[in-house]
């Protein structure tokens, strides 16, 4: 791994563990606003969660619209509330649970009426001490409601609860629990006589939302069950209710073999069952008229309270803005049953905090290596993967897990990184833009740009193409030329397209030697092909000559004759120079052997020669001539080269003269020389498009045999200088 590239990963993991130590200071001190949001992208997990099941154990006895229409405007005669009861009861319903608190004496009791009048009636019926009755009879806990402010209520009288609580493992001084400060009880006739109760108290949090319920509340520095725990208790024959701590508050809360999660303050995180109406309603008026059937309440905790509009016991929770505050006891009860509780553990804000640092280092680091097209991919993939690893420790695990902190925590790594990556990449594009400016084609330059951090630019040895190519007589060209200055002109408009076709085909241009251009192909980008994509490039410079000499020739000027030559092999490419002055070029062998195979452009009357290093490495179709086996100056291995002609395949008359050319150089290389010189003089006496300066060549080599033949005959031609 490169220096570079371990600088990079250094440079956005501490960007990383900025932004996570930034997030974890936001989430421990400043909790407010981001908790508030955090309820309610929770709330969208219930929607998508949906309704699901109950245990079918609690049923809610309603005083709907429909009974306050039959029956009368509450609150009803306690006789009515008894009759309700006595009906619940003979349905062996198992507990039978107030929402409502009597808190006033019922003002039509006869007993009340006649003291008010002064009649004299002995023994009026008391409706108080009626209900207070039917109470006591019945497996019936009531409902009584804690007051939390002082000045509103001086009731300072406390319920009973025929059960012990003792809290485990808290410290002195430590208050998590709720405090009340009053009570609305039900009159003392009805209060007295039940064998037990418990407060139904629904707070909401700060947004007006029920998410949680207090189970327990203390009062007078005694602990009070609300009433979804004591009826819990009351079904579990709970005598000891354990309140255990730990150094955060409130862990859990104990009813025999069941242990009840809540948060620090002793609440319980509902996991709602659904919407309104998820939980199984009867009708208090089809109660009371006998329309429901023993066997729909036998053995069930039947929960009485109310969903009518004007009797102002409606909540807003995560599935509904309008809900009866009955069926909030109903849920707890049922959470408890089924024991699929939410909670928030101790440890919980510990790996909260880490997941904040995972993210935040994973999500820099996906976007900042990962190619630029494939970031909205992996940001959505990370985001959803998040969201969903979420719900499923929510909904399977029953662990609550911050979700707005992970999401603001994917979403500002990607900003950040992609910033940063931004700028970063803007400045990498100015130096490469600096250094490669009309040296290289727009492909190149793209590749480059997308691989800053590779090795692209140190010194390494590699497979390139090169190419040289020079103006013939370009001395001869000069002086023609009036001055420097037109010299220039002319020059330059030679150059640009030539450079342009160079570029196109992705090559890079190397330097302009006078009237030479040298080039190359595969550095610093790998070029796929790259010896097509040379050929390819020197065909189309022959191709853009003749255009351009036609202008020339309608101007007057000198026309232009060029000679290319290509060749393949390993170089050493890089950045070369001094510390304050270098350039990226290449170097090696095969540099000088293709600056040798351009200069016997001029020896075999040719206009792109190649060595066969490339021709062998060639995908395309094309139209050759072998030309020679030589040994250039300063080399003693032989190397072949052979002349482009064309794209394709030759046409006929082409084939014809190519054929022949062939079978005069067998019989050339078979020393039967007088055979081959013949051929080559049919073949310089024949009309043919095709320059035959080599044809010249094979026969003054073959009357120089014939003239001093040679037992070692080879092949090769050796050429003394560089041109």
């Amino acid at each position: 791994m490169n220096k570079k590239l371990i600088k990079k990963i250094l440079l956005f993991l501490f960007l990383g563990i900025l932004l996570a130590t930034t997030l974890t200071s936001i989430y421990i001190n400043f909790d407010k606003l981001p908790n508030s949001l955090d309820n309610r992208l929770r709330d969208y997990f219930f929607t998508i969660r949906g309704t699901i099941k109950d245990n079918e154990s609690v049923v809610i006895i309603d005083v709907d619209e429909a009974s306050l229409a039959e029956v009368g405007q509450w609150p009803w005669s306690r006789p009515k509330v008894s009759e309700l009861l006595e009906k619940l009861t003979q349905a062996n319903t198992a507990i039978i649970a107030f929402d409502i608190v009597f808190a006033e004496p019922d003002k039509s009791s006869p007993h009340r009426v006649f003291k008010k009048y002064n009649i004299n009636f002995p023994n009026p019926p008391n409706y108080d001490k009626i209900l207070g009755e039917t109470v006591s009879n019945t497996p019936t806990i009531l409902g009584y409601v804690f007051e939390f402010s002082k000045e509103k209520y001086t009731n300072k009288k406390a319920p009973t609860v025929p059960a012990i609580f003792v809290e485990k493992n808290k410290h002195l001084g430590d208050d998590y629990l709720l405090k009340a400060q009053g009570t609305i009880l039900n009159v003392p006739e009805i209060q007295d006589l039940a064998y037990s109760s418990g407060f139904f108290n629904n707070i909401p949090d700060d947004s007006g939302i029920i998410r949680s319920v207090p189970l327990v509340i203390s009062y007078n520095n005694f602990i009070y069950p609300s009433l979804a725990l004591e009826i819990m208790r009351v079904i579990t024959q709970t005598q000891k209710v354990i309140i255990n701590y730990d150094e955060y508050g409130v862990e859990n809360i104990k009813l025999n073999n069941i242990t009840i999660p809540t948060d620090r303050y002793g609440r319980l995180l509902l996991n709602f069952r659904g919407g309104e109406k998820t939980f199984k309603y009867y009708s208090a008026k089809d109660v009371l008229n006998g329309k429901i059937t023993q066997k729909e309440l036998e053995g069930k905790i039947a929960i009485i309270g109310t969903s009518a509009a004007g009797l102002l016991d409606l909540r807003a929770t995560p599935f509904d803005s309008v809900y009866p505050g009955v069926e909030v006891h109903a849920n707890v009860i049922d959470n408890i049953l089924q024991g699929d509780f939410l909670s928030k553990p101790s440890w919980i804000d510990g790996l909260n905090i880490l997941l904040i640092f995972f993210l935040s280092i994973v999500t820099v680091l996906f976007i900042t290596f990962s190619p630029f097209w494939l970031n909205p991919i992996l940001s959505l993939t990370l985001l959803m993967g998040t969201l969903f690893g979420l719900y499923e420790a929510m909904f399977k695990y029953g662990l609550i897990l911050n979700i707005f902190f992970p999401v603001v925590t994917i979403a500002l790594g990607i900003i950040l990184a992609t910033l940063v990556n931004y700028f970063s990449e803007i400045k990498k594009r100015e130096a490469i833009k600096k250094k490669f400016a009309s040296k290289v084609s727009k492909s190149v330059m793209d590749n480059l740009l997308k691989n800053m951090d590779s090795n692209e630019f140190q010194a390494m040895e590699k497979e390139v193409t090169i190419f040289f190519s020079d103006v013939r007589g370009f001395t001869n060209i000069s002086e023609q030329m009036g001055n420097a200055k037109e010299l220039i002109q002319y020059l330059n408009e030679y150059m640009e397209p030539m450079s342009n076709i160079i570029t196109k085909y992705e090559g890079t241009i190397d330097k302009y030697i006078g009237d030479a251009i040298m080039a190359y192909w595969n550095a610093p980008a790998n070029v796929k092909n790259h010896q097509d994509k040379a050929v390819q490039a020197a065909l189309e410079q022959l191709k853009e000559l003749n255009k351009l000499n036609k202008k020339l020739k309608e101007t007057n000027l000198p026309l232009i004759d060029i000679g290319i030559g290509i060749n393949t092999g390993l170089a050493i490419v890089g950045e070369m120079g001094s510390i304050g002055r270098s350039d990226y070029t290449v170097i090696g062998d095969p540099i000088n052997l293709g600056s040798r195979i351009e200069a016997l452009c001029k020896y075999y009357g040719s206009k792109i020669n190649i060595s066969n290093y490339t021709k062998d490495k060639l995908k395309d179709k094309y139209i050759f001539r072998f030309l020679d086996s030589v040994k250039v100056k300063g080399k003693t291995k032989p190397v072949e080269i052979w002349q482009v002609i064309g794209y394709g395949r030759p046409n006929k008359k082409l084939q014809i003269e190519l054929e022949k050319y062939n079978i005069a150089l067998k019989l050339y290389k078979d020393n039967k020389f007088l055979e081959a010189k013949k051929q080559f003089i049919d073949l310089i006496k024949n009309k043919s498009n095709l320059n035959k300066n080599i044809y010249e060549i094979y026969r003054e080599r073959c009357e120089k045999y014939i003239l001093n033949p040679q037992n070692d005959f080879e092949d090769i031609f050796e050429h003394k200088t560089k041109k």
